[in-house]
């Protein structure tokens, strides 16, 4: 008796992707977009405007096929900060500021904004992001059930608390350097299975020098940035194409 394991696959199809900056100086920052429920920080609004763009563009049946992981080294650097500091000046708690659960809110927030109902994952890891995901994106898409998986990643200034644990991990420019505290940065993918969209390496050390660049730091989001930047560039080719 045999049994038939799935070959695994060694690419994803890529629909749609964003990314938006925050008080980062870069000449496409975007003005922070208001989020009703999160308070001071712009890990939720950079979180929210990235997988907003990405889950409007493509056709599909979206929510209940579905799936989302978020990608964050520190998570939110900006509401921890200042929820410390308030307990330390014995300032009244403000339930806004529980910045151990803001990835899973704003995951939340999308759900129900885009009525989704696949699986939600946030998740903190010292590897690349981008090849994190995508190894997750591969994994959740083996469920029949499941048509496109979102991924996003999202880092922020972040601060002295910050800067103290790059500099235990023997960091030396860490992500937004010299940047505001609350300045930051998102990237998003919109990912199905092969032979829709751009293809893309699942292994994101596979894929072309092009396509990633080196990542900045453990746990950077910088890939999702080039790769994004890959797929702008294949669909303004192929807009030109269909033109000629």
């Amino acid at each position: 008796m045999t049994t038939d394991k799935p070959v695994p696959r060694t690419h994803l199809g890529l629909l749609a992707s964003a990314t938006a900056t925050y008080g980062t100086g870069h000449p496409d920052d975007i003005a922070l977009p208001r989020l009703p429920g999160f308070v001071e920080s712009a890990f939720s609004p950079l979180a929210y405007e990235v997988a907003g763009r990405c889950l409007a563009e493509p056709p599909g049946d979206g929510g209940s096929r579905t799936a989302v992981a978020l990608a964050a080294l520190l998570g939110d650097t900006t509401t921890a900060d200042l929820a410390s500091s308030r307990m330390v000046a014995g300032r009244v708690h403000n339930p806004l500021l529980f910045m151990q659960a803001t990835p899973n809110s704003v995951l939340g927030h999308l759900s129900r904004e885009f009525g989704i109902t696949g699986q939600m994952f946030s998740l903190s890891t010292l590897d690349d992001a981008l090849t994190e995901l995508l190894a997750m994106a591969d994994l959740l898409l083996e469920d029949q059930e499941l048509e496109r998986v979102l991924v996003l990643g999202v880092e922020l200034g972040g601060g002295e608390r910050a800067a103290a644990v790059y500099r235990e991990l023997a960091v030396d420019e860490p992500p937004l350097a010299g940047r505001p505290a609350n300045a930051g940065r998102a990237a998003a993918l919109l990912l199905t299975r092969p032979g829709a969209g751009v293809p893309v390496p699942v292994r994101a050390d596979e894929m072309p020098d092009s396509a990633t660049g080196p990542a900045a730091c453990p746990g950077s989001i910088q890939g999702l940035f080039d790769l994004a930047a890959t797929h702008s560039e294949a669909r303004k080719e192929a807009r030109t194409h269909a033109h000629q």
